[in-house]
């Protein structure tokens, strides 16, 4: 095909790049012979050019099914900087006369990114239905899984959105499958021909440290005092980051980011952040999906991730140049509950949705704006076999973080338990993690200076001050 002829001339002259990385070429070409492809590569290896350079080689335009408002953000931002005009997303904080706009002058744009959510509109289909469509792409593909991240039931009727589109070439993208979920994707997906590509999730140049704790800000403080560079640390709650901000704020440069800020606020601290004029940032876990920033030396969890897959992610935003990072997970006794809650919290929603069924009238006793209980509740109603896989999901969910549990318990290595969960062999790095002779930096970190104060800072003064 003369597609693959010059493929890396291609690159050059698009993205500037003279070379492919690992998986990115076998993905392109196997695209450009016609074959749906499942590839799977660790986080930071440039998963968004193999759809972005074979949807510039395809005529049709590149639908890309993405979970979070904040991922199309920076991706559509990420392409128009590159000179890719044609580009745009539809989603919730539009408003109701952009989306309009977009809507009626599709066939003007070469990539569209939007959520499952979004692509169940039935006047959105109908318009894509009359254009011809180069390829499907669903980013984050692991939310397929019922037993995934976030169960949105949108993502496992993407199958029947195909059909409707009329079966456009496919890419799923992953950096975090285990083989089951794979294999999940490819049933629900792929229906004849198709193409698997799979490298490790294994980021080698990432040394990997618990620490255990009972004083965990004091800890933090400390672990942070060394090693120069820019540092994510995660918080399970929007509360747990605004805490933990007011807290550093008092001796270092830094902010914090949850979708409790304004867009403006999110997109300014970002840039912040990626010209390093910001060091340190405090997040809730949407922050990081799609930030093209390479030089991120650290990220620290406050707080422990329910589940090896949402570590695996998160630490993965480390090092993308290739050189030397660390990940620091910071645990102190029942750290877990705060999962247990929102474990409970399903429990209870499970529980309301049984007696919901059985009422005769159930959609009056529900509010009238679309919440994942109105998805259940239809979604229930169509299957009957839906009630048992959310129960099933709930075990599941217990099951990951018990996983998670012991990661930190580990007295061996912590890279075998992350490989291991992904059915992989271990790995030869050494050292590899805190008990295999890594070491953490001993460079001092520069203070907080009263006199270098950035913009961000008297708004987000504001922001405590309202409270």
């Amino acid at each position: 095909m003369r597609h693959l002829q010059k493929l890396e001339q291609r690159l050059y002259d698009h993205f500037g790049f003279s070379t492919f990385r690992k998986g990115q070429k076998e993905t392109i070409a196997s695209l450009l012979n016609g074959n749906d492809t499942l590839t799977q590569l660790p986080t930071g290896t440039g998963k968004s050019v193999c759809y972005q350079l074979t949807g510039l080689l395809l005529e049709g335009i590149v639908i890309i099914v993405t979970p979070l408002i904040s991922l199309m953000e920076d991706q559509v931002q990420k392409l128009r900087q590159q000179k890719i005009a044609n580009v745009t997303y539809l989603n919730s904080q539009l408003t109701k006369e952009e989306r309009y706009y977009i809507l009626t002058h599709l066939a003007e744009y070469k990539f569209l990114f939007l959520s499952p959510e979004m692509l169940h509109q039935a006047r959105l289909l109908q318009a894509l239905k009359q254009l011809p469509i180069a390829l499907f792409v669903v980013d984050e593909a692991h939310c397929i899984s019922q037993w995934g991240m976030d169960f949105r039931p949108e993502y496992r009727q993407l199958q029947s959105i195909k059909v409707t589109l009329g079966h456009p070439l496919t890419l799923a993208l992953t950096a975090s499958a285990t083989p089951e979920v794979r294999n999940e994707i490819i049933e629900l997906l792929f229906p004849e021909k198709y193409q698997t590509i799979v490298y490790s999730v294994d980021r080698p140049n990432i040394q990997l440290f618990v620490r255990q704790t009972e004083d965990k800000l004091t800890t933090l403080k400390e672990v942070l005092a060394l090693g120069e560079g820019a540092t994510i640390i995660y918080c399970a709650t929007r509360k747990k980051v605004e805490e933990v901000y007011q807290y550093l704020n008092e001796y270092y440069a830094v902010g914090y980011y949850h979708g409790g800020l304004t867009a403006n606020e999110r997109s300014s601290l970002q840039q912040q952040f990626q010209t390093n004029q910001l060091q340190i940032l405090i997040a809730t876990n949407a922050f990081g999906m799609g930030i093209d920033k390479s030089d991120i030396r650290f990220v620290i969890h406050y707080d422990l991730p329910d589940s090896i897959e949402n570590y695996i992610q998160e630490i993965g935003r480390a090092g993308r140049d290739g050189q030397e990072s660390y990940a620091m997970l910071l645990y102190q006794s029942f750290d877990e509950k705060i999962h247990h809650f929102f474990q409970e919290k399903l429990h209870e929603e499970i529980d309301q949705l049984q007696w919901l069924l059985k009422q005769k009238e159930p959609e009056r006793l529900l509010p009238k704006q679309e919440t994942l209980q109105t998805k259940w509740l239809r979604e229930a109603k169509k299957n009957p076999e839906f009630v048992p896989m959310l129960i099933k999901y709930q075990e599941v969910k217990q099951q990951k973080l018990l996983n998670m549990q012991a990661y930190i318990k580990e007295d061996e290595c912590y890279r075998h338990v992350l490989l291991a969960y992904f059915g992989e062999d271990g790995s030869n790095v050494h050292p590899c993690c805190a008990l295999d002779g890594a070491t953490w930096p001993t460079t001092p970190r520069a203070l907080f200076e009263k006199t270098a104060q950035l913009p961000w800072m008297s708004r987000l003064a504001e922001i405590f001050k309202e409270d």
